[in-house]
Order: C-alpha cells, then structure tokens, then sequence
C-alpha cells in the first residue's frame, strides 16, 4: 500500500475505487440500514446537511461589500503594516477612511 495519496499511482487509485464500488454493490439493504443506523446514534457522524443546517459557516457577511483593487505601495509601508499582525489591511483601510475624511 502507498504512504500517502500523492505516491498512489493512477492504477491503485483506480483499483480502490473498483475495490469500493463492489463492496457497496454487495452490500444488503440490511446491512446498509444497520450501518445508517449506528451512524445516525453516533453524535460524531451527524449527517453533512444537518451540519450545515446548524453552521452556516464562512464569514459573517457585511452591509458593505469590499472591493478589492491592485495597489502599488512601498514595501516599507506594507511591512509595517503586516509587522502588528493579522488585520493589517483593515487597520490599512481605516487610516486611509480617516485620511479623506470618511
């Protein structure tokens, strides 16, 4: 078997998924609603919707949408900036507001 899914070569990945298809073929309408049934007793393996349903997930959207632009700054400037951490565009954006008077 391969370390990792980068060193599989393209006729192993074709193999497991041959190999997992005829198992799911043979699997019995039993065996399958057994299978269903301890995975929806397991608080862990919670269907993807529900999961979904429950987080939305992403970002938490704003009134005012962002443009985004291509803008030639000093490095100096940009490292600055990114030398006070993660944020650093919006702590960018807000000197600027203020520097036009917004």
């Amino acid at each position: 078997m391969w370390k990792t899914s980068r060193q599989a070569t393209a006729a192993q990945k074709t193999e497991a998924r041959r190999r997992a298809r005829a198992a799911l073929e043979s699997m019995t309408d039993e065996e399958n609603a057994a299978i269903t049934a301890a995975a929806l007793a397991d608080p862990d393996a919670q269907p993807v919707d529900e999961l979904f349903a429950r987080n939305k997930g992403g970002r938490p959207r704003k009134d005012v949408v962002k443009k985004q632009i291509a803008l030639r700054l000093d490095p100096e400037v940009i490292e600055r900036f990114k030398a006070d951490g993660p944020g650093w565009q919006s702590r960018m954006s807000e000197i600027l507001r203020k520097a036009v008077g917004l």
